[in-house]
């Protein structure tokens, strides 16, 4: 309860922050599922001195920038804009913000670059959605409030006050040049490489020494600023000094005035350590193991995009014509005409309407992701062909688990002997594909250009069902079974580069993993020709090589 009370007194300092500052710290991600404790912060949030516009991720250009108001526009004959949100609102809610596209990202970015907008960013996904990286980076504060029970919001107050502390307080505010080199300093400890970081923590600071409407920033408005700006941008975890100083050989502070100067001196130590209190129990040691993401770095599942007239996520109208499947925009439509009626009513005085041409037509598009396919072709020959299967089903498995949430799907090749097997077909059923690896043959030699056929086969058949395959190779040294099953290296070889420069002609996207004891010039000169990445992994175990693969894969 006590990380609770924590995470709810962050989330509330942090919206007064902004009430200080919003230019400056450009605003909150705030992680939170629908319920009582989220409507209860955003009630604090409504309670800011500027009022919220909100915005989804599907309000388009003209909502969010403004354009040609096509009322007026008809009615008067002459071009009359209209202001969009960004221009109306200096602070926007962003409701559903794991579901952002890169378009409003772009605009929303580019608004907080010129602090013309402070933002909160609602982010309501589960643990594989975030809303985008670029976003998160360009705002100063993040609170994630998922799993906080009801309970805690006893004896929460309801309102924000200090609302009627003035902004401009904070340019009286002095800071030293070594407040700033501790914030940069320690900044760089927790493996922050942002120079965003160190600004927003002196905005911070700032913000929070207004609040107590003193003069000067002190020790303590470093360390609120370093647990509400750095805790969730640490990517390392910070080494513990050796020794504490020692406290008994300081000599006090001879008056008032040294005291004073005391509080005001923050060491980086100080600050690292503040960020440290305010990390989630647990991220410190992923953290050192470097087994974390960070806000909005999470693995996109998806495939291609494909653009179209017919479903998907909307984009942006174009100039089109009114045929075929293809929807007209009739806003967009209208707002293209609408400038030149009264240039067309002067040619055409009798016309009545609006004056609609060819060229003023707009249609609807859609964007729509593929689902990605990742074909596993691994080596079973050899003795150690339990081994590296094992591995393989292990990192199958750990995939398709989170196969439903990131729209994989899994297929298994392997070869051995004098050829290929399917072992497993494309799929994103955990249980169909725990029951097709129970059992994995392993032994004879090694017909690596079957395996490569194989699985360049698989990708082709589906690439024509609309899925966007990579196909992920495992061995530990060169073919020597040829694609007619004769044991001969040279042969064997060149079959292999043959069809690797199939796969690379095609465009299929490839990965060589090389699990032998040492890398093998072979497999690298074959991940040359398919123009594929090269791990050498000589002891890769299922959660690495799903790791591995994850990260390779990534699109």
């Amino acid at each position: 309860m006590a990380e609770c009370a924590d995470a709810l007194s962050r989330a509330r300092l942090a919206l007064r922050l902004l009430a200080i500052d919003p230019a400056g710290l450009g605003g909150l991600w705030l992680r939170a599922r629908p319920g009582p404790v989220c409507d209860h912060v955003l009630g604090w949030a409504r309670g800011l001195p500027t009022p919220l516009g909100k915005i989804f991720p599907g309000t388009d250009d003209a909502t969010l920038l403004g354009g040609i108001d096509v009322t007026e526009t008809l009615a008067s004959g002459y071009v009359v804009k209209s202001e969009g949100l960004l221009s109306r609102s200096p602070a926007l809610l962003l409701g559903m913000a794991e579901r952002t596209g890169p378009r409003l990202a772009a605009h929303l970015g580019g608004a907080l670059d010129e602090r013309q907008t402070m933002l909160i960013a609602l982010d309501e996904g589960t643990e594989e959605e975030a809303a985008p990286a670029a976003l998160i980076e360009r705002l100063a504060f993040a609170v994630d409030l998922t799993g906080i029970p009801r309970a805690a919001l006893m004896d929460l107050p309801g309102a924000l006050d200090d609302r009627a502390l003035a902004p401009g307080r904070l340019a009286d505010l002095a800071f030293s040049p070594d407040q700033v080199a501790a914030l940069t300093v320690a900044a760089a400890r927790l493996g922050i490489e942002s120079l965003r970081a160190p600004v927003f923590a002196l905005a911070a600071a700032r913000a929070h020494a207004a609040l107590a409407d003193r003069a000067v920033i002190l020790a303590e408005d470093l360390s609120a600023a370093a647990r509400l700006v750095y805790a969730h941008r640490a990517r390392i975890a910070p080494d513990s000094p050796d020794e504490a100083p020692d406290q008994t050989t300081q000599a006090p502070p001879e008056n008032a005035q040294d005291a004073q100067e005391a509080k005001t001196q923050a060491s980086d130590e100080m600050i690292v350590e503040a960020a440290r209190a305010a990390l989630p129990e647990g991220l410190l040691a992923s953290l050192a193991t470097g087994r974390t993401r960070v806000g909005g770095q999470t693995t996109s599942g998806s495939g291609d995009s494909k653009r179209g007239l017919g479903r998907g996520r909307p984009l942006p109208s174009r100039p089109g014509r009114a045929r075929g499947d293809a929807r007209i925009d009739i806003i967009a439509t209208l707002r293209a005409a609408a400038p030149w009626q009264r240039l067309r009513r002067s040619v055409q005085p009798g016309a009545s309407g609006v004056l609609v041409r060819r060229e003023d037509i707009r249609v609807r598009t859609f964007e729509e992701r593929t689902s990605r396919l990742l074909i596993f072709t691994v080596d079973a020959s050899g003795s150690a062909a339990v081994a590296r299967l094992a591995e393989a089903k292990g990192a199958v498995e750990i995939l398709l688990s989170e196969a439903y949430a990131r729209r994989d799907h899994v297929a298994l090749v392997a070869f051995r002997g004098k050829g290929a097997e399917m072992l497993l077909p494309p799929t994103r059923s955990l249980v169909q594909a725990k029951r097709r690896l129970q059992a994995l043959p392993g032994g004879g030699g090694t017909p690596l250009a079957s395996g490569l056929m194989a699985a360049f086969q698989t990708a082709k058949g589906a690439r024509g069902k609309g899925m966007t395959p990579t196909i992920a190779v495992l061995t530990d040294g060169r073919g020597n079974v040829a694609l007619d099953g004769r044991g001969d290296r040279k042969a064997a070889a060149e079959d292999a580069d043959d069809v690797a420069r199939l796969i690379r002609g095609d465009d299929i996207p490839a990965l060589v993993i090389d699990t032998g004891a040492r890398p093998q010039p072979g497999l690298k000169g074959l991940s040359e020709t398919l123009d594929a990445p090269y791990l050498p992994m000589p002891r890769a175990d299922a959660e690495r090589l799903g790791a591995a693969l994850r990260d390779a894969t990534t699109i």
